[in-house]
């Protein structure tokens, strides 16, 4: 009897030492301030509940190795297979998508970039795109000239847009006409006026 007391104690005494390893959550986060860890590591079993530190802000920053540190102390075998360096615990509220544990020798991964939603004309059919390469042609005196951009932005037929041309890397300022055609000077003022007409004519 009394050989199996020593046993139980000593397995209870060597508990932590004994405990399996664990792995670190892909987005750890926490919802009351008091960071746990069971807050970062999936399999903390019964010492999910430790408290290892507070969260003031929407984050919290945990060295790599003083985590390590407390995981142990609380029977916990963290590898740290990646080699961090930091850990961010976030607010669950306010937490990214997963990847908000820090790469290799960096303090947080970056959000994915947010990309603005494109522009859309405020007229129904375009006929030029941005990037689109557009014959611009001027005429004036009767003399007609023809030059050859860049669009600088989107355009339905007779909405002004600006064309950067390809030789001198000048900007234009032309009405949209075609697919791919555009007139300025003159032609393109005689255009715009007449949409206005037209749109104040709707009105």
């Amino acid at each position: 009897m009394r050989a199996l007391i020593a046993a139980a104690a000593a397995l209870l005494i060597a508990g932590p030492a004994l405990a399996g390893p664990v792995t670190l959550k892909a987005n750890p986060v926490d919802v009351d301030g008091q960071v746990t860890l069971g807050d970062l590591f999936d399999g903390a079993g019964s010492a999910s509940g430790v408290v290892i530190g507070a969260r003031s802000g929407p984050s919290v920053v945990f060295e790599a190795g003083q985590l390590q540190a407390m995981a142990r102390q609380s029977g916990l075998e963290w590898a740290n297979p990646t080699g961090l360096r930091r850990v961010v615990v976030r607010h669950a509220a306010v937490a990214p998508i997963p990847a908000a544990v820090a790469a290799a020798g960096d303090e947080t991964a970056a959000p994915a970039p947010v990309r603005a939603a494109p522009v859309r004309t405020a007229y129904a059919d375009r006929i030029i795109s941005r990037n689109d390469i557009v014959e611009v042609a001027y005429a004036a005196g009767g003399v007609r000239l023809t030059i050859t951009g860049r669009a600088e932005g989107n355009a339905a037929e007779g909405q002004r847009l600006a064309i950067r041309n390809l030789q001198s890397g000048r900007t234009i300022d032309a009405v949209a006409t075609a697919p791919g055609q555009a007139v300025a000077g003159p032609a393109a003022q005689t255009l715009r006026t007449q949409q206005f007409a037209a749109r104040q004519g709707n009105q």
